[in-house]
């Protein structure tokens, strides 16, 4: 299996072929005819720095193209009641109260009988998973200011070479980003011990609630798969990389703190390994690796043609590069969370279009919740940089003072 992702790996990085006109029909941009209807009644867990965002960014145009319903926080929250595991007390009610919501996306701690009540009963579900190899160094960056074992350690691998000096169990709802915290989002208590049988007991239960679960570390592949399973367009899966940090603010991890991650998040470990193995089964079995060769390729080819389309330089800035702070991302911890320049020269149809392809996932959460709950007051974003009342008519208030959000 490792041999078939390298080789996989390796040819999903030859795209070529011309470009097509941007924002191409639907009927242009399906492959070959499918006998399938598009599942418009989707559960998305977002677990954390997984790319998640870039899956949410996803489901919020699919929300606003087809005019879908989506849970979103109740009031001035902005999480589903993250760490607390879900209840349907913290997603702002329809104004028709017995309807169910199409979409779901934001971060909460799954609980599924509570999630299936806002959803619907022939609702999708799915989610993310990445090497938590990866996964911890990430976090460790990026909350390195919020989460008592990583603030207590110089670097990560000063955190991993003795991990339980600065991790202490009674503090495990501000340390849940330091252990299994995609075990902690899937709903499980990220400190139980790992033995088999529970192990096997979880993620057998895991199989239960959720149709798919993807693969961060081969995100393109996800995304055809996703396409597939879903019924979707290309355009609905095309992504620009967001929430994603600058290159300078990755720490190298030793030979030694790789091995260490493998024990000390075993359970996340064990969780990747299963449904690694499963993501590529699937593959296997639906769409087969020489199509999917050709879809990533057709993919990455279309994201090329709309980078040229929307961004000024084609790549994402830095935060102190992005022109228009109204797209500015949440900063956090040690990392230099990148953005978008929008080429200043595109017609009113294509500039909104590439403004909801590079909006950060707050502003377009905080737009959505006014369009579908305009009685309610507005959620107040403090990110350093004004609020945005609608990505795509640019109207601003006065800026808020800086604090994450809740």
């Amino acid at each position: 299996m490792a041999g078939t992702i390298k080789k996989l790996w390796s040819q999903g990085q030859k795209a070529q072929g011309q470009h097509a006109k941007f924002w191409r029909s639907s009927a242009e941009l399906l492959m070959t005819p499918r006998p399938c209807h598009a599942k418009t009644n989707v559960m998305f867990l977002k677990t954390h720095k997984t790319a998640s965002s870039t899956v949410l960014n996803i489901l919020f145009r699919f929300t606003e193209k087809h005019n879908l319903t989506i849970a979103l926080p109740a009031d001035q929250r902005f999480h589903l009641g993250y760490p607390e595991r879900f209840n349907t007390s913290f997603v702002e009610k329809l104004q028709n109260k017995m309807q169910n919501y199409n979409i779901m996306g934001n971060h909460l701690r799954f609980n599924p009988s509570e999630v299936h009540k806002v959803m619907a009963g022939d609702t999708f579900y799915f989610s993310i998973l990445r090497n938590p190899i990866f996964l911890l160094e990430s976090s460790y960056v990026y909350y390195k200011n919020m989460v008592p074992a990583f603030n207590r350690s110089k670097d990560v691998n000063e955190y991993l070479a003795s991990p339980l000096k600065y991790y202490r169990k009674e503090d495990y709802k501000k340390n849940i980003y330091a252990k299994n915290i995609m075990w902690f989002d899937f709903g499980y208590d990220n400190n139980a011990e790992d033995n088999k049988n529970y192990t096997q007991e979880v993620l057998k239960d895991i199989e239960q609630n959720f149709h798919l679960i993807l693969i961060a570390d081969y995100f393109d592949e996800s995304m055809i798969l996703l396409k597939h399973t879903l019924c979707w367009d290309l355009d609905d899966v095309i992504y620009f990389k967001l929430n994603s940090r600058s290159n300078d603010t990755v720490q190298t991890l030793t030979a030694e703190s790789r091995e260490r991650i493998k024990t000390w998040c075993s359970l996340d470990w064990n969780l990747y390994l299963h449904f690694n193995q499963s993501f590529w089964r699937r593959i296997e079995e639906t769409i087969g690796l020489e199509e999917l060769e050709k879809e990533v390729n057709h993919l990455r080819m279309r994201q090329k043609e709309l980078m040229e389309t929307c961004l000024l330089g084609q790549e994402a800035v830095v935060k102190t590069r992005i022109k228009d702070k109204t797209f500015l991302p949440f900063q956090s911890g040690d990392a230099n969370i990148l953005g978008y320049n929008i080429r200043p020269d595109l017609s009113n149809k294509t500039l909104k279009n590439c403004q909801k392809i590079i909006t950060p996932e707050l502003q377009y959460m905080s737009y959505l919740y006014s369009r579908q709950h305009p009685h309610k007051k507005r959620k107040p974003l403090n990110l350093c940089h004004p609020f945005l009342s609608s990505p795509l008519a640019g109207a601003l208030s006065p800026p808020h003072s800086c604090s994450p959000p809740s």
